[in-house]
């Protein structure tokens, strides 16, 4: 009877976790059609769930302008990345984990061209408790804009720290390669916040 139960769960589990993966919403996690960006509307192109071992660590939706192609989106454009996070992090998490991949997507040279501009976003990120949101918004001739709940914390100025920055989720070597796929829609999915 086990064996039975064990034949019929984990196909089960897989299919829900595949729904979830592929940008289906889940329970109480919004992300709104578009974004004001500037002067530019952006609208959501795609959205991922970070899980890490067994816990599920963010949900997160990635704006661009419509006419801007998916493979475009490290260019110096107008782009949006709002986190949903599902468990508590620590400043220490976020910098440490965002150098963890910085590395894999970055020469020393880069990195070391923007160590100030790195240093900044450390000294701007504060703890988050389960439910809050970051965003990290990009808007060419002015610079990278991180908020917390909608309340901005700095603003690193130019395009360099953003067109590295932002490899960490859709560089060569992402955080996870299904939310990068997923944030850049190359499945084609229509996307809705119903």
């Amino acid at each position: 009877m086990k064996k039975i139960i064990l034949y019929i769960a984990i196909p089960v589990l897989m299919i829900l976790n595949s729904y979830e993966l592929y940008g289906m919403h889940m329970k109480d996690i919004f992300f709104h059609e578009s974004e004001t960006v500037g002067n530019e509307v952006l609208k959501i192109r795609g959205d991922g769930l970070l899980k890490w071992l067994f816990f599920k660590v963010y949900r997160v939706a990635l704006y661009l302008p419509l006419d801007v192609p998916s493979e475009n989106a490290l260019d110096d454009v107008p782009k949006k990345m709002v986190f949903h996070y599902l468990v508590n992090m620590t400043t220490e998490q976020f910098a440490q984990a965002g150098e963890n991949f910085l590395v894999k997507n970055a020469s020393e040279y880069e990195l070391s061209q923007i160590k100030t501009e790195l240093d900044a976003i450390h000294d701007m990120y504060r703890d988050v408790k389960k439910g809050e949101r970051y965003s990290l918004t990009y808007l060419p001739g002015k610079g990278t804009e991180l908020a917390l709940n909608g309340e901005v914390l700095g603003l690193i100025e130019g395009y360099d720290f953003a067109s590295i920055y932002f490899r960490i989720w859709l560089g060569d070597n992402p955080v996870n390669d299904e939310m990068k796929h997923n944030l850049l829609n190359d499945a084609g999915r229509e996307f809705s916040s119903n």
